[in-house]
C-alpha cells in the first residue's frame, strides 16, 4: 500500500505515527510505504554527533531513533517511509539496506540518471557531478528495526533548495556535496518521482505467496 501524507508534513508527528503503526502491526499486517515532503528540519540519528551541526540557524533540530548521523529534510525532497516486515520477508539488515539503495538507483535511472550508484562505506545513493565527475549524494538512508519490523526509510532529493545542507556535515561527512535531480538535468514532478520510488520499493520486497502488498 502506498499512502501520501499531507504536504508539507512536520517531522515529529510522522515519526510518532510510524512508531505506533509498527507497535500495533501483526504478522498479517500488509507492508506500507508512506510518502511525504517535510517542512524544513534537521534530524540527528542515534549515532548523530552535535559537532556535525555547523550552522542550523532557524531550522529546527530533532533527535530521531533512526540509524545514522545528521541530515536535512525539506520541500522538494520526497521521503519514502518503508513500513516493512523484514522477518516475514526473510531479509537481514544488510540485504534490506541494499534493497532501499537499489530502489532509489532504479528510480533515478528511470528518470535519466544512468550514473546513479553506491559508494563503498557510505550508505546512500550518489551521482557523478561537476567537471571532475566526483560523486555527490542525492539520496540518504535511515532505518530502524524493531522486532523484525522496519520503519524510517529513504529520502530522495528531487528539486529543492540545497543551501540547508551547507549548515551540516551531511550524514557526518565533512565537505560532502549534496545535489538533487534538477541540478543533474532531470527536472521532474515530486509526486511522480515519489510514486515510482514507492512502487519499486514494494515490488522489491520478497514474501510468502499470497502476501498482501
Amino acid at each position: 500500500m502506498i499512502k501520501w501524507l499531507t504536504r508539507p508534513a512536520d517531522y515529529a508527528p510522522v515519526w510518532h505515527d510510524m512508531q505506533a503503526f509498527t507497535a500495533a502491526r501483526s504478522a498479517a499486517t500488509p507492508d506500507e510505504v508512506w510518502l511525504c515532503e517535510h517542512a524544513p528540519v534537521y534530524t540527528l540519528g542515534q549515532a548523530g554527533k552535535p559537532e556535525h551541526l555547523l550552522n542550523p540557524g532557524a531550522i529546527p533540530v530533532v533527535m530521531s531513533d533512526r540509524g545514522g548521523q545528521v541530515t536535512y529534510h525539506g520541500p522538494g525532497q520526497v521521503v519514502a517511509y518503508t513500513l516493512f516486515d523484514l522477518r516475514r520477508a526473510g531479509l537481514f539488515v544488510r540485504e534490506y539496506v541494499h534493497l532501499l539503495e537499489q530502489a532509489a538507483i532504479g528510480t533515478l535511472v528511470d528518470f535519466g540518471l544512468a550514473g546513479a550508484c553506491r559508494k563503498p562505506g557510505a550508505p546512500g545513493v550518489y551521482v557523478p557531478h561537476g567537471p571532475g565527475g566526483d560523486l555527490a549524494k542525492i539520496a540518504a538512508l535511515g532505518i530502524k528495526i524493531r522486532n523484525g519490523h522496519a520503519y524510517h526509510g529513504v529520502a530522495l532529493n528531487v528539486d529543492m533548495d540545497l543551501s540547508p545542507f551547507l549548515g551540516i556535515n551531511p550524514c557526518g561527512y565533512e565537505g560532502l556535496v549534496t545535489v538533487d535531480m534538477a541540478a543533474c538535468g532531470a527536472r521532474q514532478d515530486l509526486a511522480v518521482v515519489g510514486q515510482r520510488l514507492a512502487a519499486r520499493l514494494l515490488a522489491a520486497m520478497p514474501g510468502p505467496a499470497g502476501a498482501t502488498r
